[in-house]
């Protein structure tokens, strides 16, 4: 009864997931534009407002980590609930801080349950759906989840030029309280009783060791993970290099970030189209080689300075297949792990945040003076992602 209710809901339920799984990028990027802004209320320098990103994706890694077998314990709905409830209330705390301690302490804890949706969102497709439908669901979802840090820098932009920075906290908790009524009213709890496991530290522990002993899991996850990162690199250092660099005029950003964001729709349009037809692995295969290509094409434009818009539709071709490749491994990953389809979510969540903020964090590291150190990343996280596709799961698969 339940499935059925969540079925016919369509495309109004995927919003509701979609929109849960933008909230936590939304928090990683929206206040980008409002760095200088907040050192100088806080009278600290902009490095130290970078820490706080910092901790809160901390927050976020720790927290996929947690959520993901309360959830299997105690049903998704309510700890997506508590979750949403939590990081909302802690996004208009924000608005009401006078030192760089609280901010920090405050941000982590927003990450650790924002996490909790994000983490729950996969388990719950898969509760309802098959392998197929599911990849069709995960494609639309993480179409939202890879807008929503393309379009939160633009938005965060504009909310700081006409009003204070506190808005745009304002704005993300003001989402968080519109996704919880969301969620009570349409998402059914989708993990029965009967199918939850108790909630102990050893059968957590075992079931994280489960996922870890299955190369195709390992592959399935650093291979999307590092297309993660490769998104990450660019959102770290694309308006640098397109405004600092390039010399695009700042009201213009957006428009080139909107490349990204069709390219990406495209992707997650031909998947939901065809994975029903040629498969899930067929449809990760796909997107893994396009992605290839890509990184290849980026690889070429930095070492031979081919120019401007060689490295537009190279990035655009990149972050395109984040949709497919990433849907697709998630899919195929819960679908061998129906009854912890939880933890497995939340194991592969923390290892994606993680991996992006690693990347981003390299990237920032370096002194941006060319295009080059982002384009060359991006080409190693493509070849990276390869190498574990095909050493991990490739060769694993029966």
């Amino acid at each position: 009864m339940e499935t059925n209710k969540a079925q016919k809901a369509g495309i109004i339920f995927i919003l509701t997931l979609g929109v849960l799984s933008m909230l936590p990028p939304l928090g990683v990027d929206m206040y980008l534009p409002a760095f200088l802004n907040i050192a100088q209320d806080l009278n600290v320098s902009p490095e130290q407002i970078q820490h706080t990103l910092t901790f809160f994706t901390l927050g976020m890694a720790i927290g996929q980590l947690f959520w993901g077998p309360v959830g299997d314990s105690y049903g998704r709905k309510p700890i997506i609930l508590l979750g949403v409830i939590v990081a909302a209330i802690t996004a208009f705390m924000l608005t009401n801080i006078n030192s760089i301690g609280s901010f920090t302490t405050l941000r982590f804890i927003q990450g650790f349950f924002g996490a909790a949706p994000v983490v729950l969102v996969g388990a719950l497709l898969r509760d309802l759906f098959c392998k197929e439908e599911l990849s069709r669901a995960m494609s639309m979802v993480t179409l939202v989840l890879m807008i929503a840090p393309l379009l939160a820098p633009i938005v965060g932009g504009y909310i700081v030029s006409y009003f204070h920075w506190h808005a745009i906290f304002y704005v993300i908790s003001l989402m968080g309280f519109l996704s919880v009524l969301l969620v009570f009213l349409i998402i059914p709890e989708t993990h029965q009783k009967e199918n939850r496991i108790p909630l102990r530290l050893s059968t957590i522990t075992r079931n994280f060791v489960i996922l870890c002993k299955k190369k195709e899991v390992i592959g399935y996850m650093f291979m999307s993970s590092f297309g993660f990162g490769g998104l990450f690199a660019f959102i770290t250092a694309g308006s640098i290099v397109y405004i600092g660099i390039y010399g695009v005029p700042v009201q213009n950003f957006g428009y080139f970030f909107m490349i990204n964001i069709i390219f990406l729709t495209l992707g997650t349009l031909l998947n939901g189209r065809f994975v029903s037809k040629i498969g899930t692995e067929r449809m990760l295969q796909i997107g893994l080689t396009i992605q290839f290509i890509a990184g290849i094409w980026l690889f070429l434009t930095a070492l031979f300075n081919l120019g401007f818009w060689s490295m537009v539709i190279g990035i655009a071709l990149f972050v395109g297949q984040n949709s497919i490749i990433g849907s697709n491994a998630m899919a195929s990953i819960l679908e061998k792990f129906p009854s912890i389809a939880g933890t497995a979510n939340s194991m592969v969540g923390s290892v994606r945040f993680g991996i992006g903020a690693m990347v981003g964090s390299l990237v920032a590291l370096i002194e941006m003076k060319t295009a080059t150190p982002m384009l060359f990343t991006m080409t190693a996280c493509s070849i990276i992602s390869v190498a574990f596709y095909y050493f991990f799961t490739y060769r694993n698969l029966k």
